[in-house]
């Protein structure tokens, strides 16, 4: 998958805005998975985290002749940047407005990228200080997840994310979407299934 990008990153820089477009939209489902981990989640009956990667997608794209480099890697690197900064912002100017200290009521989370479950799930932000070849090959890993979690219904999909991205028990996934803690590990365990089977067939070039 990344190594079409290489071919569309390519033709983007030279000022095709088609390419462009559709560089910026291929990573949309993995700035979606980032989103909701750093969003805090007093905010989310105000403010939708796709709303948040709307505005990161516009800024890109506004600011794309600004960026400098020449792979992939260092694209979705970029992008994240301009997330986080988002995120940091849409946290200071909502949770200011309550007259609390940001310090102390935002937390992004950031330390929680650390480890991962058996899907790689926590691990969609390559360290910094991995070598380039570890982080392509996570970056390549995790836009592809993204993409087919993308894919699941959405009661599966929230069910994994809250379960191996937020940390959350079956019991609190259950009391959070009104269903038994049975029923939870029912969308989990289809979902899972599902979504190792999207990924193992990606992988094998079977799916587009």
């Amino acid at each position: 998958m990344l190594f079409d990008s290489h071919e569309i990153l390519a033709k983007a820089k030279q000022g095709d805005e088609i390419a462009k477009g559709e560089l910026l939209n291929r990573f949309r489902p993995y700035l979606n998975v980032i989103a909701q981990r750093h969003l805090d989640e007093r905010l989310q009956s105000r403010l939708d985290y796709a709303d948040v990667v709307q505005i990161t997608f516009l800024e890109a794209a506004r600011d794309f002749d600004h960026f400098r480099g020449d792979s992939v890697e260092s694209l979705l690197a970029w992008l994240r940047n301009i997330l986080r900064n988002n995120v940091s912002t849409a946290h200071q100017h909502h949770l200011a407005a309550q007259k609390r200290s940001a310090r102390k009521e935002v937390t992004l989370r950031v330390s929680s990228e650390s480890g991962g479950s058996s899907l790689g799930m926590q691990d969609m932000v390559p360290s910094e200080s991995s070598s380039p070849s570890q982080r392509m090959m996570r970056d390549e890993a995790s836009v592809v997840l993204a993409t087919c979690l993308e894919q699941l219904p959405e009661t599966q999909r929230e069910a994994i994310r809250m379960r191996y991205l937020e940390g959350m028990s079956l019991k609190e996934i259950a009391e959070r979407i009104a269903k038994s803690e049975m029923a939870v590990a029912g969308l989990l365990k289809r979902g899972l299934r599902t979504l190792r089977e999207e990924m193992a067939n990606r992988q094998n070039g079977i799916s587009a």
